[in-house]
């Protein structure tokens, strides 16, 4: 039972960093980039994705 409680102690820190991709892929798609490509990469690198979607120019659709 000692593993179970050191899962639920950890469960906090999963919900903040799942929340954040979900945050992450709805700020992508604002700009004008792929929310899922952003979701995955927001699980991987967390607050760092975040940190690079921010910094990144917003895509513009047309060219003219």
């Amino acid at each position: 039972m000692d593993h179970l409680s050191t899962f639920a102690d950890g469960a906090p820190w999963f919900v903040g960093w799942g929340t954040l991709a979900l945050i992450n892929a709805a700020l992508a798609q604002g700009r004008n980039r792929s929310g899922l490509l952003w979701f995955v990469l927001s699980l991987l690198f967390g607050p760092l994705a975040t940190l690079l979607l921010v910094l990144l120019p917003k895509v513009r659709n047309t060219l003219f």
